[in-house]
Parts: C-alpha cells; sequence; structure tokens
C-alpha cells in the first residue's frame, strides 16, 4: 500500500479480496466477525493435530506435510484430518473453520510492528484464544481487553452478561507499535485519592474499558445493527499506529474503524460482502475526500469511484452509479 493510493472499501467476499492485498502493508488490522449463534454452517468437520517440526525442518515421522497441510506462524504445522475439530462444540468447529483462513490472511497482511485486534463474546473467546496462541505463537499474544457496558435486558438466573473480548496480538514482540502517550485519557474513579493535578490530567485506560454503547439517539447512530462506539475504535486506533500508518478492517459492518482512522489521520481498507453495510457506508463517507468505493475483488470499478470523490468531479451519489454501471 502507498501514500497515493485512495482509502477503499470493498464490496466482497472477504476471503477473496484479502489474498489480492499485498504482505505486510498493514499496521493494524481489526475485526469484528460476528458472533457464534450456533447456527450450523455449511462445513466439512475437520480437526487440527499440531504437527511438530524437528531442529532441521522435518515434521515428525508419521505425519504429512501434504495437501490439507496449515503452516502455523509460530513453526508449527497443522494437519487439516477429516473428523471432529473440537469434540466437545461442534458449534465452535463451525466458528472456526469460518474464521481460521481469515485470520491466517490476516497475520500475513500485518506489518513487523503491526497488530491484530480480534472483537469476540464470551462464548468464543476462550477457544479463540487457545487456537490462536497455537496458531500465532503465545508470545505474541498481548492483552485480553474487556469492553463492558451497561445497557439493555438484565437476567435474573444469572450474572448479566454485559461485556465484549477483544483479544490483542502483534506480528513481532520486538518491534510492535504500541503509543500509549497518544490515547485519550479518562477520569480517575476516586479522583480524591489522588493529586488535584493526576486529577485533571485524567488517566491511561486499563485493560477493562467501560465504554457506552452506540446510543439509540446519538449522532454516531447509523442505523446498522452490530455498530461499535467510535470511542473503542479511537483507542485502538490511536495506540496502535501513527499518522499515515495503513488500517484494514474486513468484517466493517457500518465502517467505523474507517471513520475513526479517516479522523485521526490514518488510512484504510474496509470490505464486507453485506449490501446494507455498503449501503450504509456510502452514506457515511459521502462527505470524506479520496475515498474509493470498488465492487468485486477484482478492482474493476476502483478508479472511476476515486476520481468522483478526489477530484469533485461528480457528487458521491452519482459516483455510486457510475461504479454500478462498470458492473
Amino acid at each position: 500500500m502507498t501514500p497515493d493510493e485512495p482509502d477503499r472499501i470493498i464490496h466482497a467476499d472477504n476471503l477473496a479480496v484479502l489474498p489480492t492485498l499485498p504482505d505486510g502493508a498493514f499496521t493494524l488490522v481489526y475485526l469484528d466477525p460476528p458472533f457464534n449463534t450456533g447456527r450450523a454452517q455449511k462445513r466439512q468437520s475437520t480437526r487440527h493435530v499440531r504437527v511438530e517440526a524437528t531442529d532441521d525442518g522435518e515434521l515428525v515421522p508419521g505425519f504429512g506435510g501434504g495437501a490439507g497441510t496449515i503452516t502455523g506462524f509460530a513453526g508449527r504445522r497443522y494437519e487439516r484430518i477429516r473428523g471432529d475439530l473440537l469434540r466437545y462444540d461442534d458449534r465452535f468447529d463451525d466458528y472456526w473453520g469460518f474464521l481460521e483462513p481469515r485470520l491466517v490472511e490476516a497475520w500475513r497482511l500485518l506489518a513487523d510492528d503491526g497488530t491484530l485486534y480480534l472483537h469476540l463474546d464470551y462464548r468464543e473467546a476462550h477457544y479463540a484464544k487457545v487456537l490462536l496462541d497455537a496458531l500465532f505463537g503465545r508470545e505474541c499474544f498481548l492483552n485480553e481487553l474487556i469492553w463492558a457496558y451497561d445497557y439493555g435486558a438484565k437476567a435474573k438466573r444469572k450474572w448479566p452478561t454485559k461485556h465484549d473480548t477483544i483479544l490483542v496480538y502483534v506480528k513481532n514482540p520486538s518491534t510492535y507499535w504500541f503509543d500509549s502517550t497518544a490515547v485519550d485519557r479518562e477520569p480517575y474513579m476516586a479522583p480524591g485519592l489522588v493529586t488535584p493535578e493526576k486529577a485533571e490530567l485524567g488517566k491511561l485506560p486499563t485493560d477493562v474499558w467501560w465504554h457506552t454503547i452506540v446510543s439509540p439517539t446519538g449522532r454516531e447512530k447509523t442505523g446498522y445493527p452490530t455498530q461499535k462506539p467510535e470511542g473503542i475504535l479511537r483507542r485502538i486506533v490511536q495506540a496502535s499506529t501513527r499518522e499515515g500508518d495503513w488500517v484494514l478492517d474486513f468484517f466493517a459492518g457500518s465502517g467505523t474503524t474507517g471513520a475513526v482512522a479517516a479522523t485521526l489521520g490514518r488510512r484504510f481498507v474496509l470490505v464486507d460482502e453485506n449490501p446494507e453495510a455498503i449501503g450504509v457506508m456510502r452514506a457515511r463517507f459521502a462527505n470524506i475526500e479520496g475515498v474509493a468505493f470498488q465492487e468485486g475483488a477484482d478492482g474493476a470499478a476502483e478508479a472511476i469511484a476515486t476520481e468522483a470523490v478526489t477530484t469533485g468531479a461528480v457528487e458521491p451519489a452519482e459516483a455510486v452509479e457510475r461504479v454500478e454501471a462498470v458492473e
């Protein structure tokens, strides 16, 4: 990715788009995939057998490296064998089968100083943590962030579930970028216990983030059902990127990652295959210059959309019509 390329919003299956993007192009990959509802997907049941390599790189005898083998980024190998991945919960088998190839691509696309943020709900975070440690290397695990909120109905027969989990992994534990001084500070919960100067300055957030959901009547609201608040993405982008860095979100939804990136002077690529999400983003980015809307993974319509937005030659709505005409 180069500075003269436009920011892009791509309407396509992300698994078709990701192989077209260059290695190590993004300093930040933020992913908010659909939460696992337990609904069975079209699938082949598989299980992963970890295969250790010898010092000379050969596989342990008895395990081949043939078709279906996944090479882990921590030097381990996984042989995909038809059977059961997780005999304890085949619903997660479906979900992991969906996520795994996309996570492998995300890791390839991260720069050496890059960071992956994976946003999950409580049902999947623990499974995913174990498998991501094996896939990427436990030494690359940086944080488990807890986003806590207090909104909506509350259970009466258990502690109400009011948090999401964000797993954070770095491409290289020695070189990753993290700037805590760039993050917006928050008020002390007990300001009387610190000096007036500290209370006025505020404190850096910890790994537990108390933040409201998107207000149903607030300015951020786009109407997209899974929209995440800008405040959550703002912290992530501030801490893990510099001005001009490229940010990738290939479950883009309402486009909050791109909106925050644009506000902070970062570059972005957003991908989503849902036409409703693309419609929301067309409206949300209509007045932001330099954004190209692309239909399909091949990018055939990119130049037309870019010209419309960057030169001001036509209105954003007309650019949309031109893109669709190409298809």
